[in-house]
């Protein structure tokens, strides 16, 4: 059974998403502000946060800016009643992966859950003991540190094959750059910034039949960058 988190303020929204989570078989732990949201977060232990984006306390960009600095990752659903594009941004800058305009559908909402919950499935499928993401041509040993591409060894420097990485190991889900800085480098100044346009260039080059077009590694315009959820399903 999987076990979600769902941080929302208005009582009758949270009712709502916690009883058409469980009628898709999910245990729900409800939380109504952002410091108690925060702290049960960090217990662990969840396999998905359904987060409101507006919250007492802390905020949910706050609470999902921490919790993507924490090396557990867990998928998170942004919720918000703001409908601007520069919102809808905003919240998968912070590192959401998915997110709901209020008002929703309760269709939408157990469609984009378990949309989130099969990305996660395949990538542990894709994932075996020895360490190894296997996606389309592409076979990952993250133990070895070593890429074949189509049977043929593919040589990748240490931050080429750290972004690889993290963008196989969380297929969908979309990245901004200076998220890619904070992950990958350790530091997130805006100026540096290019350095991630840099290497994902030359990532492309080495793993994409036409780097023009890629097929792993492609651009979400306006946000970032996300390894191609389709090759993962």
């Amino acid at each position: 059974m999987r076990h979600v988190l769902v941080v929302e303020d208005n009582h009758d929204i949270s009712e709502l998403v916690a009883l058409h989570l469980r009628d898709i078989d999910c245990k729900v732990t409800q939380a109504a502000d952002g410091e108690t949201g925060m702290d049960l977060a960090l217990t662990g232990g969840f396999d998905l946060i359904v987060l409101d984006l507006m919250l007492p306390g802390l905020s949910g960009t706050e609470i999902c800016r921490r919790l993507r600095r924490d090396a557990e990752y867990t998928p998170i659903l942004m919720l918000t009643a703001k409908s601007s594009e520069m919102d809808r941004v905003a919240g998968l800058d912070h590192g959401a992966d998915d997110y709901l305009t209020k008002p929703f559908s309760v269709r939408e909402l157990r469609s984009r859950v378990k949309a989130i919950f099969r990305r996660v499935d395949n990538l542990t499928g894709a994932s075996s003991e020895a360490g190894v993401i296997e996606i389309g041509d592409l076979s990952i040993n993250t133990k070895k540190r070593t890429v074949v591409l189509a049977s043929e060894p593919v040589g990748l420097t240490a931050k080429e094959f750290d972004l690889l990485e993290q963008f196989a190991r969380h297929p969908g889900r979309v990245y901004s750059r200076a998220q890619l800085l904070d992950l990958v480098w350790g530091y997130g100044h805006a100026n540096y910034e290019h350095t991630v346009n840099s290497h994902i260039n030359r990532l492309r080059a080495k793993i994409e039949q036409d780097p023009a077009q890629p097929k792993y590694v492609v651009t979400v315009w306006g946000v970032g960058y996300k390894f191609n959820d389709v090759l993962a399903a």
